[in-house]
């Protein structure tokens, strides 16, 4: 009864009298539909959620070794996060079939990851309240809660496969007819760590993105946008056929998924673009790091996010460099904002545009 409480289960049955209801049979209809609705949620709620943020003075936290022209940006509110769920999981419901497993297992992980995030944030405004020390929640806390999601989610795969394929099993970007198998049945255990281990990976370096205005909203709508033609043609017998890579039942409904995902985001930069006037704080990045990883692991194409989301590596490996170096020798390196923030968007571009190459190698 659930399911007829959304669009496509509300509309679809009304096929037999009204023609025009059968473009909700189209995946690429009900994603179009899935854009423009997230954007226009983010837009509708975003004023009222900045007011309110504002209101409650949830400031963003200056961490130690941040420069000097990023120290204004203390006094810009966070917990923005609040608005691309709602931009993402409303659009989600509204068009997506709910009966799938993809949509269902990606929106649980980012549900899971955007409520550690949101504890984590409002732990820290407690703590400003109180004039204590902005530690938010405990690191092996948030951790704890991080690989818990990504334990649940390998075991389920593992143990209740989604596809035909192995749910032990991955592929690799530039060998399309090579899928990796434990070579032994004991083995498989190990995807387990493996999936938390990305899950963890991925919703942490979009948690470091989150600094430089619109980076990581940018950087995850050029994501979103890519996975959504990578779960399309995937979940498509005829284009999987035609491109010679794997072929997986039901995954193409994780293009309605990520179609939201881009439309949040980008709805989001209009509030978060320089100057930002909203950071999405842990509420957003990590369930966007979660959301992420997420599909990625759904379409079997974790190394594949090693590229697409090659500018978060990037990124986290900087924030690593410039932790280092303020620490032991109180000294920044690195690239200027302006700088930073164009190279950092090109190559997200240009990350995109090579993991699409990809489908057409032999």
């Amino acid at each position: 009864m659930g399911y007829r409480l959304v669009l496509y289960h509300l509309l679809v049955p009304l096929t037999r009298w009204f023609k025009v209801f059968n473009l909700f049979n189209y995946i690429t209809f009900r994603a179009a539909g899935a854009f423009v609705t997230s954007v226009l949620v983010a837009f509708s709620i975003g004023p009222a959620i900045l007011r309110r943020l504002r209101a409650l003075a949830v400031h963003q936290v200056v961490r130690d070794g941040t420069p000097d022209t990023h120290r204004q940006k203390g006094n810009t509110p966070t917990m923005g996060g609040l608005i691309i769920l709602a931009a993402t999981i409303i659009p989600t419901l509204l068009w997506a079939k709910l009966n799938n497993r993809y949509v269902n297992l990606a929106l649980a992980v980012m549900v899971w990851m955007g409520a550690i995030g949101f504890l984590d944030d409002y732990l820290k405004l407690r703590q400003q309240r109180k004039g204590e020390k902005n530690r938010g929640l405990v690191e092996r806390y948030k951790l704890a809660g991080q690989v818990t999601i990504g334990v649940a989610l390998g075991c389920y795969l593992w143990l209740y496969p989604i596809s035909t394929l192995p749910g032990a099993s991955t592929t690799l970007p530039f060998f399309k007819y090579v899928l990796v198998v434990p070579a032994t049945a004991w083995l498989a255990w190990l995807y387990v760590p493996f999936v938390t281990f990305v899950l963890t990976g991925v919703s942490n370096a979009v948690n470091l993105t989150d600094g430089l205005d619109g980076l990581a909203a940018g950087l995850t709508a050029v994501a979103a946008l890519t996975f959504a033609l990578f779960a399309y043609v995937i979940g498509r017998v005829d284009t999987s056929t035609y491109l010679q890579i794997y072929y997986l039942r039901g995954a193409g409904e994780l293009a309605v998924f990520c179609s939201a995902v881009f439309g949040a985001t980008l709805g989001f930069l209009w509030f978060n673009a320089h100057p930002a006037q909203v950071f999405m704080g842990d509420t957003g990045s990590l369930a966007l790091g979660g959301a992420l990883g997420a599909i990625a692991i759904l379409l079997k194409s974790e190394f594949l996010l090693l590229l697409i989301g090659g500018v978060f590596v990037a990124e986290t490996m900087s924030v690593i460099i410039q932790r280092t170096a303020f620490k032991y020798r109180r000294r920044r390196y690195g690239l200027e904002y302006a700088q930073t923030h164009r190279v950092f968007r090109i190559l997200g571009i240009l990350f995109a545009t090579l993991a699409l190459s990809t489908l057409k190698l032999r």
